[in-house]
């Protein structure tokens, strides 16, 4: 009995020990918890950045045209081919002319009919003014020879519209360039009906081309404070190629629409690029580039970025050392950066990384962590934009 009373003495004193040493750990675990925490810490800097807006473009001819047959008849000739580079007045298509050719003749024949009938009342007006002047006939008569006459030179009049209009018409026979360009395809064959408004073919003048591409009213009043405060930088433009070759000529943006799209809230820009080797051809699509210059840009990685419900915060130190969560406003984004809109200032410093260990109204050892000017700068001016202006 007196060793059971001793064993269970021994286990009491056992757990007051293991009681005590665990009331000792809680209490240098409270003391660990409550240190503060070394937390990386960037200084929010503004510079001066490019960035580098990417939009689908569509690829215009200055000059692109249908040609359409004027006149009725069969197509009789064509004289170039599908893809031919041809001069402006070089002879194209030949349709069967006989029928203007009669026409013309026609009226050339009118028009020498009322020119002989018109000298004839001449002379027959000389005639009755002689006689009126003896008073051989009343004067009533000369003045009806007179009218006659008018009605003659109203003819000759309508004889020489008919022999132009039948001139013009033989003209539309041959259908000629109306500019140096490309031909296009040709629908028509030889001995071909044709009829008034048959598409013979289209002809596209490249040695420029224009370039459109659609921009929103967020990046299009970018671009327009940008081009107040710069010189013409912001207006050269680079186009990619679809196989994603860059071109190598640069273009200037030329012009804008008058008003935007209700549809899409974008407005279409018109660049010019020139095409001395005719690879861009009219209808092919690209990828224009658009440099848009930003002074004092406030830049911070995304890493110090966190969303909560849409909206974006960072964890912002205080001259004491204690963390804030602040509100900020994204303006956009390139790489694995952020430009800030609004919500910090130059000088403010934020939390780096380890976002998942620091709360609101903590205290922190802040350890000072330079970003490398260079890459930032580097990756600014090389990344390029599409879509990435935020919300």
């Amino acid at each position: 009995m007196n060793n059971v009373k001793q064993i269970n003495i021994w286990q009491f004193t056992m757990l007051l020990f293991v009681l005590a040493g665990c009331e000792s750990n809680d209490k240098q675990g409270v003391t660990s918890r409550n240190s503060p925490r070394e937390i990386p810490v960037i200084e929010v800097v503004a510079k001066d950045t490019v960035l580098h807006h990417q939009y689908v473009a569509d690829i215009k001819a200055i000059q692109n045209v249908e040609l359409r047959a004027r006149v009725q008849g069969f197509l009789e000739e064509i004289y170039v081919d599908e893809g031919q580079y041809v001069n402006k007045g070089q002879l194209l298509f030949k349709t069967n002319d006989e029928e203007y050719r009669a026409d013309l003749a026609k009226a050339r024949a009118n028009l020498q009919s009322a020119k002989a009938e018109a000298k004839v009342m001449e002379f027959e007006m000389e005639r009755l003014k002689v006689l009126v002047d003896k008073n051989v006939i009343s004067e009533s008569e000369l003045e009806l020879t007179k009218a006659k006459y008018e009605a003659v030179l109203a003819k000759i009049e309508e004889a020489k519209s008919a022999e132009t209009n039948a001139t013009v018409r033989l003209s539309y026979s041959e259908i000629r360039a109306p500019f140096s360009g490309i031909i296009d395809r040709i629908p028509q064959r030889t001995g071909s009906l044709i009829d008034h408004g048959t598409l013979l073919t289209s002809i596209s003048d490249v040695s420029a081309v224009h370039v459109y591409f659609n921009v929103s009213e967020r990046e299009y009043l970018e671009y327009m404070q940008s081009a107040l405060e710069e010189t013409t930088h912001n207006d050269v433009i680079q186009l990619t190629l679809a196989n994603g070759v860059p071109y190598p000529y640069e273009g200037m943006i030329e012009t804008m629409e008058g008003e935007f799209n209700a549809n899409t809230g974008s407005i279409a820009f018109r660049a010019k690029f020139p095409n001395p080797n005719s690879l861009l051809k009219h209808g092919a699509t690209g990828r224009v580039i658009l440099t848009n210059a930003i002074r004092n840009a406030i830049i911070i990685p995304q890493k110090t970025v966190f969303e909560i419900q849409d909206r974006s915060f960072v964890y912002v130190v205080d001259e004491n050392n204690e963390v804030h969560m602040k509100s900020i406003i994204p303006k956009a984004r390139f790489s694995h950066y952020y430009i800030v809109e609004s919500g910090l200032t130059e000088g403010e410093r934020i939390v780096y990384e380890g976002l998942q260990n620091v709360k609101d109204g903590m205290s922190i050892v802040p350890q000072a962590f330079a970003l490398e000017n260079e890459n930032l700068e580097e990756e600014s001016e090389a990344v390029s934009m599409m879509n990435t202006s935020m919300p």
